[in-house]
């Protein structure tokens, strides 16, 4: 049976996974009554909520005698540690991009980095059924995209098709005929090339993904570049500099058909499999016959550019809402983590309770964190900080620089490009980008965007959409102003009492309500000026005998402000931490006693 290999890469919320959906249904990979959850592919709990996708996923179509092997992407460029290497084992792509919002910066990342490895594209223009479409407008936006990438010749001849993926339809014409994605499926067959392996010679296989199965051990996924694989057969794991890593025997050889896992008795070079029976192989290392002898080259992991500190939960409450609290435990799971995760770095710190954890954004590690505390796990976080490099011509320091681009209404653009300006962000392009909205590109310091995006949504009321992607490490820009306000910090343990917050409520914005648990040291709002303040939230209402004129005061408390987890890592300054349990978000001093924290602001002031 012939095989095509092919990856779906766009921006967040382009349509992906629904496209890869219809393609499953349409090509008969689901009985007609089958009862299939809506996006089947984004099967992690955190996918579903947020909508995006976190893993790649492999999964494969029959057409017409030929085997589709397709493989869904993460579009955030937080995951690109997951897309640089999946390029590897496909042989073409497809560009999925909205017909209302075109290009944006995602599809310019993966796009990028597939028109360097030499893959023809096929450019599908999807939700063409939206009233406000442009298709033809987003095409030729394609093209420029394509040209300003360095595209080839031969790659910006590339085939366009207009779809409706939610409609289950592609055309060669935004008007249709809306007869299904057959379209789709033979200019799969006919434009991308049959994978370019070797049949024959000793068995060769690049190991693109990992993940753990509870049952196999480690998955290590990737395609067969030359030979055949068989279960109980001796292969060996080279690394990437071409060491003998391991020599183990395959336990089970898993190809995708349709959503599911199947276990085959052979497979053959170019087709996506997963094997099982290898204990300490990882992600870019070459799986392959004992007698050879050169790795396959692997694509190298772009840098880190954000690191946060882990550290034990030591607050007063520590233990009574998770059962994962020690720092063994946090070690052991931050250690399963980089095995799997290529683009994240695990290192221990001086103190003995706490690791430094580097990666590629906020949204990457505060996914860890929540798929952590999910399991049970207690911790301290930091407030995240960038890692820097050093131009080795120059000796100075460079930083990570990220290119923004904000879709907002004319009316916030003045107040975006001011907020970031304050931030050494440089205006690079604006221009409008139809029904009064204008489309602005910044080039920012990663530093002055922590904490920016929840001010950002003020600003806009809610209506911007701002997008990044790493750019390139440049000059170091100067300091950048961060929280302009200080915190209410509680003096007293217990539960808080409304009578104290409705007192409190004048002095600024309150993070908690009546009858929440605080501690000495817990941040439990924001001070309207700029010191912090000592607040006691215990206090209540003093009783006496004698009878008021008036009558009592009703307490009518503002709602609090509920602190997500981004916005919790993004908002708490240096001598701050968030605390994170399986049931609270709390913000803390580092430092719980008043004594202690004036030690140190000296020190720090000293120093």
């Amino acid at each position: 049976m012939d095989i095509r290999n092919i990856a779906i890469i766009a921006h967040v919320d382009h349509g992906k996974t629904t496209l890869v959906d219809v393609l499953l249904r349409q090509s008969g990979a689901f009985r007609a009554n089958q009862q299939v959850a809506e996006r089947a592919l984004d099967s992690n709990d955190l996918e579903r909520e947020r909508g995006i996708t976190i893993l790649a996923k492999c999964t494969s179509v029959v057409w017409k005698d030929t085997r589709i092997n397709i493989v869904d992407t993460p579009g955030h460029a937080d995951f690109g540690g997951e897309v640089e290497r999946i390029m590897s084992m496909v042989d073409g792509v497809v560009v999925l991009v909205d017909a209302a919002e075109g290009p944006m910066p995602q599809t310019k990342f993966v796009l990028g980095k597939a028109l360097k490895l030499g893959l023809r594209p096929i450019v599908v223009v999807n939700k063409v059924d939206k009233p406000e479409q442009r298709a033809y407008a987003v095409q030729d936006e394609v093209f420029d995209l394509f040209a300003a990438l360095d595209a080839s010749a031969e790659q910006l001849d590339f085939p366009t098709l207009f779809a409706s993926a939610k409609k289950g339809w592609a055309a060669a014409d935004p008007e249709g005929p809306q007869t299904g994605m057959a379209p789709l499926f033979d200019l799969i067959c006919a434009h991308v090339p049959a994978p370019n392996v070797k049949e024959t010679g000793p068995f060769a296989m690049l190991a693109t993904t990992l993940e753990a199965d509870p049952y196999l051990g480690r998955l290590l996924t990737g395609r067969i570049s030359s030979g055949v694989v068989r279960p109980n057969m001796a292969i060996k794991a080279l690394s990437r500099d071409g060491r003998s890593i391991e020599t183990a025997r395959v336990t089970k050889v898993l190809a995708f058909r349709g959503l599911e896992r199947v276990p085959l008795d052979e497979a053959r070079a170019g087709d996506i499999v997963a094997l099982a029976g290898l204990t300490r192989a990882t992600v870019a290392d070459t799986l392959c016959a004992p007698d050879v002898t050169t790795p396959i080259p692997a694509q190298p992991i772009d840098p880190s550019t954000l690191a946060i500190t882990f550290s034990i939960n030591d607050s007063p409450l520590a233990g009574q809402e998770g059962d994962k609290v020690t720092s063994r435990m946090v070690r052991d799971r931050l250690m399963r983590e980089t095995e799997g995760n290529v683009a994240i770095r695990v290192t221990e710190t001086e103190e003995k309770d706490a690791f430094e954890v580097a990666g590629r954004g906020e949204l990457q590690l505060a996914v860890l964190i929540e798929t952590m505390r999910r399991e049970g796990y207690e911790m301290s976080i930091s407030r995240p900080r960038v890692l820097f490099q050093t131009d080795p011509e120059t000796g100075n320091r460079l930083e990570p620089i990220e290119e923004i681009t904000v879709d907002v209404d004319e009316e916030y653009s003045g107040a975006v490009v001011d907020k970031l300006s304050q931030r050494k962000a440089v205006l690079v392009e604006m221009r409008p980008s139809g029904g009064g909205k204008q489309r602005l590109v910044f080039h920012a310091a990663s530093r002055g965007l922590i904490g920016y995006f929840g001010e950002f949504m003020t600003d806009t009321r809610g209506t911007g959409v701002m997008n990044r992607v790493f750019h390139a490490f440049e000059p170091y820009r100067g300091p950048i102003p961060t929280r302009y306000t200080g915190v209410l910090i509680s003096t007293e343990g217990g539960s808080s009492v409304a009578y104290a917050l409705w007192n409190l409520e004048e002095r600024g914005p309150l993070f908690i309500g009546p009858g929440e648990k605080v501690y000495p040291g817990m941040i439990i709002g924001e001070h309207s000026r700029g010191n912090d303040l000592d607040v006691n939230p215990l206090k209540g209402k003093q009783l006496t005998n004698i009878r008021a004129a008036g009558k009592d005061d009703a307490v009518t408390l503002t709602p609090p402000i509920r602190m997500t987890l981004e916005r919790a890592i993004s908002y708490i300054g240096d001598d701050e931490l968030v605390e994170v349990t399986p049931q609270s978000i709390r913000l803390r001093k580092r430092f719980l006693d008043p004594h202690e924290r004036k030690r140190e602001a000296r020190r720090a002031a000293a120093g």
